[in-house]
């Protein structure tokens, strides 16, 4: 693939790193203690005003989360222990909104560090203000699974006819590959109000390999 070439269906994928290359569970960054959803809640309980988190939820559910946050501030003024216990369950409740706004399923905070690296590296590009490491990363593991999968499918063929056995372990090559370009495809034709249909299908893809 020539370089120019790369560089313009990378940036139809761009969206596809995490989406397709990090198992399901790990991409909820947002119910990360060091996710951006707790840490702008953070900030927005040491200034003592809500606005800041109302963007991680819908219009339909900022009742319910201005009602925890002032239920959140009264506790927090009865000392160290209940502000504690008062910003974690606010942290619970906001990520729980939030994913329920996504239409994903809420399981709990994760820990701080237990984001994928490549979902590091998309904070990281977003910090620096570049894509450039990102793009170039993601490509690298597009192509290695590409290659895999590709060189998995061409072996088992070769076989396909020797036995029951052999044929179906062709066909799970083929089925594997097929649906990892189809993500692919949809992942690069995929517009940011489509990022809700696409996770979830995916995530179907996975439970079916």
């Amino acid at each position: 693939m020539r370089t120019i070439g790369k560089a313009t269906w990378l940036a139809g994928l761009f969206g596809l790193g995490i989406l397709l290359l990090f198992p399901s569970g790990a991409r909820a960054h947002c119910d990360s203690l060091d996710g951006p959803v707790v840490g702008v809640a953070r900030v927005a309980l040491q200034k003592g005003d809500v606005t800041p988190v109302l963007k991680w939820v819908r219009p339909q559910d900022e009742g319910m989360i201005k009602q925890a946050f002032a239920r959140t501030l009264t506790v927090r003024g009865l000392g160290p222990d209940a502000r504690s216990l008062a910003d974690q369950a606010f942290f619970e409740t906001l990520v729980r909104i939030h994913r329920q706004g996504e239409g994903a399923p809420y399981t709990g905070l994760k820990p701080a560090g237990s984001a994928e690296p490549g979902i590091v590296m998309a904070d990281q590009a977003l910090a620096r203000g570049s894509a450039d490491a990102l793009i170039a990363a993601v490509a690298r593991d597009i192509e290695h699974g590409l290659r895999e999968r590709f060189a998995r499918v061409m072996e088992t063929r070769e076989h396909a006819g020797d036995s029951v056995t052999a044929g179906r372990e062709y066909v799970a090559a083929y089925v594997t590959f097929i649906h990892y370009v189809e993500g692919l495809h949809e992942a690069a034709r995929a517009t940011p109000s489509d990022h809700g249909t696409h996770e979830t299908a995916a995530a179907h893809r996975e439970e079916e390999r």
